[in-house]
């Protein structure tokens, strides 16, 4: 498996994370935070999925992947969570960014 491969997996894990952390973190009572979470959350697990054994600046699933992974950033403070939810979710979402830049950037 390539290390291109492996971080397409990691970022569709963190997306799938996404899609439970409402229930998981406890912000399931809120309307706007469960839906930004789920939406994103599932656009990085599938985008990040199409997006096996694409590079390059040119591939567009990860282009939606990378911009999932920017909104996972803003999550914590268009909701205002709590501080260790926030550094959590935020750190998970600097992976997530990190990951499809690598795979943008990466040449084989």
């Amino acid at each position: 498996m390539t290390k291109n491969a492996v971080r397409n997996l990691l970022a569709a894990l963190i997306g799938l994370w996404f899609v439970g952390a409402p229930w998981i973190l406890g912000f399931s009572g809120h309307s706007g935070a469960l839906w930004g979470s789920m939406g994103a959350g599932f656009l990085e697990l599938v985008f990040s999925l199409l997006a096996l054994g694409k590079i390059g600046w040119g591939s567009w699933q990860h282009w939606i992947a990378f911009l999932a992974g920017v909104w996972f950033m803003m999550l914590p403070f268009v909701f205002s969570f709590g501080p260790g939810v926030t550094l959590f979710i935020l750190a998970l979402g600097v992976v997530t960014v990190l990951l499809n830049f690598y795979n943008m950037n990466a040449e084989s």
